[in-house]
């Protein structure tokens, strides 16, 4: 949560070139303050609270906005700012969403995530698709030991989240997932076998620990191809500069329009979490902890959208998750 403004924060996102190697990140010791090549280890600069929705309630746009609604009115019970997007009140946004892996889900059982994101206007897929690979746990200083830069010709940018999570079990407090992620175009990465293990370890040298042998391919985690439809909903003020943009989404499979998982989230963008107020800092979680207890009988506990994919068949999440 940051003392600037969240416009400000955008802007300051960094796009790095990649010149040199990433190491496996696995093998920096806990105590060190660089990666191997002297970069200093990131950081978490963003907080993402989610609330796993059950996907039965959502069966129309309006659906999205009645859930919104309950959103504004915890706010207002609360003391919190909400600044509606204008956005709120159009078409939702539709990406799709795919995720790669080995048979065995080696990389999901060893706490990566590797996904690729295509946008959709007016039905036609725009921009450059995104690759997003990370590394997920909830122990802080492991995931910032695990150096995630891929070693590309092209730019990429670094996003370290602490994600905020309901506990597994029962309502009215909070778990910590550490999302370290890097993220980019496609068109960034330009090895032509993008479906091989030598290629991806190449691109993300931390895969190499899980790797068994080249010939090694990655394919769609359960033939499951996402379909995200996600409508803005606005940002959430909860004083001293610290702005949360705030989402509602559906995830469900392309084909047979089977509804996966909902989730609602609202994400802060800090540059040094030790410098956010302690009063906001409060104001924030007492609204997470709330809103779980007004929206009770939408929630999904113990579950995740990426885990829910890799459910499809049967595999059961692992402990990371």
């Amino acid at each position: 949560m940051a003392k600037s403004k969240e416009k400000q924060n955008g802007k300051k996102d960094k796009m790095k070139k990649a010149t040199v190697g990433a190491g496996s990140g696995a093998a920096v010791a806990a105590a060190t303050t660089v990666y191997a090549d002297g970069t200093p280890l990131d950081r978490v600069q963003y907080l993402e609270a989610k609330l796993i929705l059950k996907p039965d309630r959502f069966t129309s746009v309006q659906s999205f906005r009645d859930f919104g609604k309950v959103v504004q009115g915890t706010a207002k019970k609360l003391g919190v700012g909400f600044i509606e997007d204008r956005e709120a009140g159009l078409r939702p946004e539709i990406r799709e969403i795919i995720f790669g892996d080995t048979p065995d889900f080696r990389l999901y059982n060893n706490a990566f995530i590797l996904r690729r994101r295509v946008s959709y206007v007016d039905g036609f897929p725009v921009g450059d698709p995104e690759i997003v690979f990370k590394f997920r746990h909830p122990d802080e200083q492991t995931a910032t030991a695990l150096d995630v830069r891929p070693k590309i010709a092209g730019k990429y940018r670094i996003k370290f989240k602490a994600e905020a999570l309901p506990l597994k079990d029962q309502l009215g407090g909070y778990r910590l997932l550490y999302s370290h992620n890097c993220q980019f175009g496609l068109s960034q990465m330009h090895d032509a076998d993008k479906a091989s293990m030598a290629t991806l370890v190449k691109v993300f040298p931390a895969l190499a620990v899980i790797k068994k042998s080249d010939d090694e391919r990655i394919s769609l985690v359960n033939e499951g191809i996402v379909e995200e439809v996600l409508l803005p909903l606005g940002q959430l003020d909860f004083g001293k500069g610290v702005l949360a943009k705030c989402d509602i989404g559906l995830w469900r499979t392309r084909g047979e329009h089977k509804s996966l998982v909902g989730e609602f989230a609202f994400q802060v963008k800090f540059d040094r979490k030790e410098d956010v107020a302690e009063k906001p800092k409060k104001l924030c979680a007492q609204f997470y902890i709330t809103l779980q207890q007004e929206v009770q009988d939408w929630l999904a506990l113990g579950v995740t959208k990426t885990g829910m994919v890799y459910r499809l068949k049967g595999n059961e999440p692992q402990s990371h998750e």
